[in-house]
């Protein structure tokens, strides 16, 4: 369907049912875009200063002291610490309505940055035994700063509003590297009440491959769900001059990779919705000449629906299983689910796409193709109708084959596509209210 066809029904819409007048919510969106562009610079400090201050997942101190003061100093209602170090503020607008839930992550990577900025991170830690720096190489510190950002925006017109704000700073999104620290951030701000009278959510994520001034939507599945997966293949352990006296987990292991490809080519439906199945990590063996015991392997699972994802583990399972048994050998299986599919509601996302529109412009508002990365900003979306939308951060001219992708030590944001963000979650949020009053 064009992009044409999907925006005339629910302009229509808007124009029969939305109760606030037009001119009413064009002078509020011209009010966030005056006040916006106001704050850039400031967007742009805080970005620079959380960028050269990168935290670990539930590590977040720092960063979430910054925030706690930006919202305290905006006259909001600030819970700190929840689900380790998460940050949530609370905006009361001067008219009621609905609760319009907004969520930016915190996080960074162990990644060491190669950039060459004045505001570099340097920082290092130790993970899995190894020195490794500490890096915003998925643009968790734009996400941040567009959402205090946000925050002041919303603020210096709240007496216009016709709702409450609720600002989510997330904890974790990329996991936890430390051991005993807590788990991951999403799920536990689920667990304590975080979205508790929440009406809507949305979220952003900014995207070093797609060119600055453009917003990327998709309705339902978005991106994939995502499992962890281990196998240990369990043989007998002989001299490699004598295989026939071993029972091999690593010709065993080899014939199970193989096999578990056929999950994707031959019993996935690929026409209704992709899948992956990806061993990343084999370990197995410490000598040429001794076939060892056990071999251990690593995967990622992905995909779109309990029902795609049901039939993946259970092919899994299957195959693994009697592969080992043809050889003689063992298995052990372990399937972690770590995220749900982040699946924008349909309704919600037509609804709101006419402020995508308003504040980017229709040929900048791109219907994109279902992602295989994965979001935990799906455990919102599982409590709430929720969209989660995409801004561009490559800039202007460049090819996407070009750019550094996400999670890599080379990862660029242009700064100049921060300012998008800011206008477009607080359109999506004035607007809702609108619609919603």
């Amino acid at each position: 369907m064009s992009l044409q066809l999907k925006v005339f029904p629910v302009l229509l819409c808007l124009a029969l049912a939305v109760p606030v007048s037009i001119h009413a919510q064009q002078a509020l969106n011209e009010k966030i875009d005056t006040n916006a562009e106001q704050i850039e610079q400031k967007v742009l400090e805080w970005r620079r200063d959380i960028h050269q201050h990168p935290e670990l997942g539930n590590q977040e101190t720092r960063t979430a002291a910054l925030i706690a003061a930006h919202l305290r100093s905006l006259g909001m209602q600030v819970q700190e610490n929840v689900a380790v170090t998460g940050v949530v503020g609370i905006l009361e607008g001067g008219h009621p309505g609905p609760i319009v839930a907004l969520r930016a992550d915190m996080d960074a990577l162990p990644v060491t940055e190669r950039n060459d900025l004045p505001f570099k991170s340097t920082k290092t830690t130790v993970y899995n035994g190894q020195e490794i720096g500490v890096m915003h190489a998925c643009g968790h510190d734009t996400h941040v700063a567009i959402l205090m950002g946000v925050a002041e925006v919303l603020t210096s017109m709240k007496e216009e509003l016709h709702g409450s704000v609720k600002f989510i700073f997330q904890p974790a999104e990329e996991g936890v590297f430390e051991e005993g620290i807590g788990s991951w951030g999403a799920k536990r701000m689920v667990e304590e009440g975080v979205m508790k009278d929440v009406d809507a959510v949305f979220g952003l994520h900014i995207n070093s491959q797609t060119e600055v001034g453009k917003i990327k939507y998709r309705p339902g599945p978005a991106m994939a769900a995502v499992d962890n997966l281990k196998l240990v293949v369990k043989g007998r352990q002989a001299h490699g001059a004598y295989p026939w006296s071993s029972v091999d987990p690593i010709v065993t292991s080899a014939q199970m990779v193989n096999a578990l490809q056929t999950i994707i080519s031959r019993n996935v439906n690929i026409t209704e919705n992709p899948a992956i199945v990806t061993i990343g990590s084999i370990h197995g063996g410490v000598r040429q000449n001794i076939i060892p015991e056990t071999v251990e392997m690593l995967g990622t699972i992905r995909t779109y629906g309990e029902q795609q994802q049901q039939l993946i583990h259970q092919r899994i399972n299957t195959i693994a299983t009697h592969t080992a048994e043809a050889a003689g050998a063992k298995v052990d299986i372990t399937i972690d689910k770590i995220y749900p599919a982040t699946i924008n509601d349909i309704d919600l996302t037509e609804l709101m796409l006419p402020s995508l529109i308003n504040v980017a412009g229709e040929e900048n508002v791109i219907y994109h193709d279902p992602i295989t990365g994965a979001e935990d900003f799906s455990y919102f979306q599982q409590e709430v109708p929720g969209l989660f939308i995409f801004l561009g951060g490559m800039s202007i001219g460049k090819k996407p084959e070009e750019v550094a992708a996400h999670h890599t030590p080379d990862f660029f944001i242009d700064e100049a596509g921060l300012i998008l963000g800011v206008r477009a979650l607080s359109y999506l949020t004035v607007d809702y209210m609108g619609l919603e009053e």
